[in-house]
């Protein structure tokens, strides 16, 4: 073995097989996670740095989303803009305190933070709100529904048994809920035990039909290449969520692209990972040839309540976690959970996409992040790539879902999460996962880089099968 380069051991666990650039070099490079000069954030905390100034797109007609009378509490919809911000750069904050007070464990690479808040947002011009009414709710409580009129929905997604559909009566939950043509947000219960009680049809339906009335082929932004810096507003979170865009250069205006979506860890943001190691995953993206986003995520952790004290394998610190939940944190992890959808959607209504080669991987609580949406929303994955993060349990999460999905878990042997990736690693092998697993000397935020090149390998050889 070379000096310098990772020891790593390859492990391909059960039978399944199923498995970003330099899209400009716009705006200066972001710090790593963990490696700004900001402070720690605790539990909802906010990190220094952010972006300013930036034009924003025009486009969509005005009006409301909800097609139906909402019922007491009933929600009639938000309203999002999209748009473009200057290129900057934001510094990712240092290592967060873990759930429950508890200081997060901290590598040469950048501590992970528990429940630290994310990093700060642009600010900015906003466009203008928009939003249509929806024709025709989502179908069925299991599997991925398709999208409403005008649209077509995730790939390889299936209506439940006994579905319903059509307009809500009414109804209340963290966010307030929403009723008319997308049904309640909030589905009563919890999908997966560890995350958010939103109904995910409602949740890509409500998305969808805002994304549809945003499209504006007539704006200079219409499908641009390239690297962009972009944000819509969120009206339920009452803020202009940015997030960042990466279109291949090379792309030639027509063809299907490949997409990659990146969830960030925490106390980083949207750009932190992106512009870290002169720009590795941006240029991974452009030469494999993939439309890389990354949502900012909110202030929340994608809809995933666990954190480092509670890996893969350890369902007695889990079970504390969730009860230590409140209203607070539900309403900011259900705003994340619908940020990443919201940004998903946009994108998929504006550029045209391969919906066959979609792939989500994310790192620390962005690997979290991978497991939870993908998981939940598994509809629109081909396959996922959770980084150093095992913050998955083995009861309550759709693991068959997961099953038709490939799968690519990666640790560093010196990260505080590794014990919870080898756990994982042996109950897929024993429970028949055709998923791939790898090692890295290195610790939780040193592998980042090591493994970069791997996963987009990965989401390749996952396009071929």
């Amino acid at each position: 073995m070379k000096p310098g380069r990772p020891s790593k051991s390859l492990l391909f666990v059960g039978m399944l097989g199923i498995a970003f650039g330099g899209c400009g070099n716009s705006g200066g490079g972001g710090a790593g996670p963990g490696g700004g000069t900001s402070g720690a954030a605790g539990s909802g905390g906010v990190a220094a740095g952010g972006s300013s100034g930036g034009s924003s797109i025009s486009g969509g007609t005005a009006g409301n989303i909800s097609g139906g009378t909402s019922g007491s509490g009933g929600h009639t919809g938000q309203a999002m803009t999209a748009g473009t911000t200057s290129t900057s750069s934001s510094p990712a904050s240092g290592g967060a305190t873990s759930a429950g007070g508890q200081t997060g464990a901290t590598s040469s690479g950048g501590g992970e933070a528990g429940t630290g808040g994310q990093a700060g947002r642009g600010a900015g011009g906003t466009g203008p709100t928009a939003g249509t009414s929806g024709t025709g709710g989502p179908a069925g409580t299991g599997g991925q529904a398709g999208r409403g009129a005008g649209g077509s929905g995730p790939t390889g997604g299936t209506t439940g048994t006994g579905g319903q559909a059509g307009r809500g009566t009414g109804g209340s939950g963290p966010t307030g809920g929403t009723t008319g043509a997308c049904g309640n947000l909030n589905a009563g219960q919890r999908i997966i035990s560890f995350g958010t009680t939103l109904d995910p049809q409602a949740v890509m339906c409500v998305a969808q039909q805002l994304a549809k009335s945003l499209a504006n082929p007539s704006s200079s932004q219409w499908q641009a290449k390239g690297d962009q810096h972009r944000q819509y507003h969120f009206a339920d979170a009452n803020t202009d969520e940015p997030y960042r865009l990466c279109v291949p250069t090379s792309w030639d205006g027509k063809s299907s692209l490949p997409l990659a979506m990146f969830l960030h860890g925490s106390g980083s943001d949207e750009n932190s990972y992106v512009d870290m190691n002169n720009k590795q995953m941006l240029n991974l993206a452009q030469q494999h040839g993939y439309l890389l986003v990354g949502p900012l995520g909110d202030q929340g952790a994608y809809g995933n309540f666990l954190r480092l004290t509670s890996p893969f394998g350890d369902q007695a610190d889990a079970d504390k976690l969730m009860a230590q939940v409140t209203a607070d944190s539900e309403r900011s992890n259900e705003l994340s959970e619908r940020d990443v959808i919201n940004v998903l959607e946009l994108v998929l209504a504006e550029y045209p996409i391969d919906r066959a080669s979609m792939f989500l991987f994310g790192h620390s609580m962005g690997s979290g992040g991978t497991w939870y949406i993908g998981g939940k929303y598994a509809g629109y994955w081909k396959g996922l790539a959770p980084m150093s993060g095992p913050f998955v349990q083995q009861t309550g999460y759709p693991w068959d879902d997961v099953r038709k999905m490939d799968i690519f878990v990666t640790e560093g042997t010196q990260a505080p999460s590794l014990d919870g990736s080898r756990a994982l690693r042996d109950w897929l092998k024993a429970n028949g996962f055709a998923a791939e697993y790898e090692e890295v000397n290195a610790d939780h935020g040193g592998m980042i880089p090591l493994v970069l090149p791997d996963i987009f390998d990965f989401f390749d050889r996952s396009r071929k099968n």
